[in-house]
């Protein structure tokens, strides 16, 4: 997987990866309507996308709403904080990846089970500028990291993928620049 995953939101952001030299990304905020036509202009820029399943909106972030998705637009991966829509996800052959929010100590054990549980195949650790618990979450559930969140400069982005992080999610476009 390339080491920057250029994110975003909107349909400006959204031309603006179409025009990088950048296979995939992440669509982070859309609409039930808009899928169809993201879709359509990916395939025909040769791009793979990753559609944050809780944030499309007019769609419920369950087992239906994955399989249709899946079914419909045959994205490349899934985002959830959900376990059933990762599950689903892996059960399509989808490249499933579980967004894991460091809080506190009593959310992340919590996070911990779960992972146990659907073993994504990536887990996306946000906020993503804390490198050493990129490395604890790593070292703990053996699994592929994304680091996503409050990741603001290059310097940042080497101290998450050094910390052990495969990619950064990143929408800040000055970082989509970044390679390593």
């Amino acid at each position: 997987m390339q080491k920057i995953l250029p994110a975003f939101s909107s349909i400006k952001q959204f031309e603006k990866f179409l025009q990088s030299d950048y296979e995939i990304g992440i669509f982070l905020e859309t609409h039930i309507s808009q899928l169809g036509n993201f879709h359509k202009l990916a395939e025909q820029n040769h791009k793979k996308l990753i559609y944050h399943v809780d944030l499309i909106h007019g769609l419920k972030n369950d087992d239906y709403a994955t399989e249709y998705i899946c079914q419909e637009f045959d994205p490349y991966g899934l985002i959830s904080t959900k376990s059933n829509v990762i599950l689903k996800a892996k059960q399509k052959g989808v490249v499933a990846i579980q967004r894991m929010f460091l809080i506190d100590s009593h959310a992340l054990e919590r996070s911990y089970r779960l992972l146990e549980k659907t073993k994504p195949d990536y887990i996306e650790v946000l906020p993503g500028a804390m490198p050493w618990m990129i490395k604890e979450v790593k070292e703990r559930t053996n699994t592929k990291i994304l680091a996503g969140g409050l990741i603001r400069t290059p310097e940042e982005v080497e101290k998450a993928l050094e910390a052990g992080a495969d990619a950064i999610t990143t929408s800040k476009r000055e970082l989509w620049k970044f390679s390593k």
